[in-house]
């Protein structure tokens, strides 16, 4: 009887166990999720990363982690993360998609792989809202710049501009930059399309930093 009770009692001890500990993790995707709809990043990050060890995690979940990567400045993860992933994202919703493309397409250009971002940033302006588009067209524009595809990159500049005028007339300084960047292009390379000729410069420096 004794023996009975404690084969019974080890029995009762494995199965609850995986129970319990199934529903600590659910516990803690719940924490990661609402950590990473507060901007709490790092924290999410790391429940996440844990989890994905143990579960291997399905493709929004991956996505998400791929997002915190981003907001810890580790492109490089960011990438790894995201390249393969994608096309598994093409289900969800437009604007979900959009933030992974774009997300995906900062960390190639933080990283210096402008070819690699292009098409990102590309596959954000079928899918972003309209206003969204101004900073899209702004980062293409550079990577067609470091690419030296001067008129694509004239072109981008160009769109930004239109989009920026349209949305945000009050950030001048961007615009203006816009403006100057499309000047320089246009004076450097003798391209088809004028810049407008109220902001003209001859000014083709700038320094990029990441919109985070």
């Amino acid at each position: 009887m004794v023996r009975r009770s404690v084969i019974l009692s080890i029995f009762l001890l494995l199965v609850c166990c995986p129970m319990n500990a199934q529903s600590k993790d659910s516990e803690q995707l719940g924490m990661a999720l609402e950590y990473f709809q507060g901007g709490k990043y790092h924290e999410a990050m790391l429940l996440l990363e844990k989890l994905d060890r143990h579960y291997n995690l399905n493709p929004r979940y991956k996505a998400y982690l791929g997002v915190c990567y981003y907001y810890e400045w580790e492109f490089k993860k960011t990438t790894e993360c995201l390249d393969s992933l994608l096309p598994k994202l093409e289900v969800f919703a437009p604007h979900e998609r959009s933030v992974y493309y774009y997300t995906n397409a900062e960390s190639h250009f933080n990283l210096g792989q402008y070819g690699q971002s292009i098409p990102l940033y590309e596959k954000t302006l079928t899918v972003c809202f309209e206003n969204e588009k101004a900073e899209v067209y702004y980062r293409l524009g550079f990577c067609y710049l470091f690419e030296k595809r001067w008129q694509e990159s004239y072109d981008s500049f160009e769109q930004s501009y239109d989009y920026y005028q349209r949305y945000f007339p009050d950030q001048q300084g961007r615009i203006d930059q816009i403006v100057n960047m499309m000047a320089g292009l246009q004076e450097e390379h003798h391209l088809n399309e004028p810049a407008p000729s109220d902001h003209l410069s001859d000014t083709l420096h700038v320094e990029v930093t990441p919109q985070l």
